[in-house]
């Protein structure tokens, strides 16, 4: 579904935000990239939607090359993109006309974009909101209508580049929710974060460093790499970094991204040392 073929990408000429970059990602997946500042995660992000072109190698989106102006339209169609700020994104005053920007730009009759409103606010949970206005709903509500215009349009692909970094922990959670309910429908999620409990109910994760990718694999392979994940100044969630610990203490623990599999583990081995 979404290739990438030794992509390289210079913003000033000189140094490569993206260097030699080779990444499939499979229709229907959940998708994490993670990595530092300047490590080249949303220039990534830009290339799937032909926001930016690579300088070297090919990036192939729904078996279309992105270089390719004639496959511009037809791949931001299907590969819509959430950014960090909804304010950049939000481009009217009530929330049934921002929702309705994209696909009626893409010509959906009438009737259907009634359909498709109503559905994509349903989707995120802001059904019954068509008529407030964007201006007044908190950083999560914004982010959600923002989800829904891209929803509205019927992508195949979602992109979210840092879509949950101006988010509390609530808004965060409803996002998450949100994005696992598309992808079990079948919608490939592609999310850029720096929290580790996102990139911890992903399918796979890809860790980016100096515009290379240095891991990639499930998040319990790749986020139980405490030693390389450390080295690229990431995070490691709380579950993984016991699971680690114990393991190299002798333990036979499972590698846990998230706590409760990590309770439930060691809840086995207690129940089974009191035997």
């Amino acid at each position: 579904m979404i290739d990438f073929k030794d992509v390289r990408f210079t913003y000033d000429g000189q140094q490569y935000a993206l260097d030699g970059v080779n990444l499939h990602i499979e229709p229907g997946s959940f998708v994490c990239i993670l990595g530092g500042n300047g490590s080249g995660k949303s220039t990534l992000a830009k290339h799937i939607n032909a926001l930016l072109l690579p300088d070297g190698g090919t990036v192939t989106v729904l078996d279309k090359k992105t270089s390719d102006p004639e496959n511009t339209f037809f791949i931001r169609s299907n590969a819509g993109m959430v950014f960090q700020n909804p304010d950049d994104q939000l481009v009217a005053s009530l929330i049934e006309n921002d929702v309705a920007f994209g696909p009626e730009n893409l010509g959906v009759p009438a009737p259907e974009l009634r359909e498709r409103v109503t559905e994509a606010l349903r989707a995120v949970g802001l059904q019954g909101f068509e008529k407030k206005e964007t201006a007044a709903l908190s950083g999560g509500q914004k982010q959600r209508v923002a989800i829904a215009g891209m929803l509205a349009m019927q992508p195949q692909i979602l992109v979210l580049d840092e879509a949950s970094a101006m988010l509390d922990p609530r808004g965060r959670a409803g996002l998450m929710r949100v994005c696992k309910e598309l992808n079990e429908a079948g919608m490939t999620i592609v999310m850029i974060t720096h929290f580790m409990e996102e990139a911890a109910a992903a399918d796979v994760v890809h860790v980016l460093s100096g515009g290379k990718i240095a891991l990639s694999g499930t998040p319990e392979y790749v986020l139980g790499q405490v030693e390389v994940m450390e080295d690229l100044s990431l995070d490691i969630p709380f579950a993984a970094r016991v699971s680690h610990d114990l393991r190299a203490a002798g333990l036979p623990l499972a590698m846990h991204v998230d706590e409760t599999g990590l309770v439930n583990d060691l809840s086995r081995l207690l129940k089974g040392g009191a035997q």
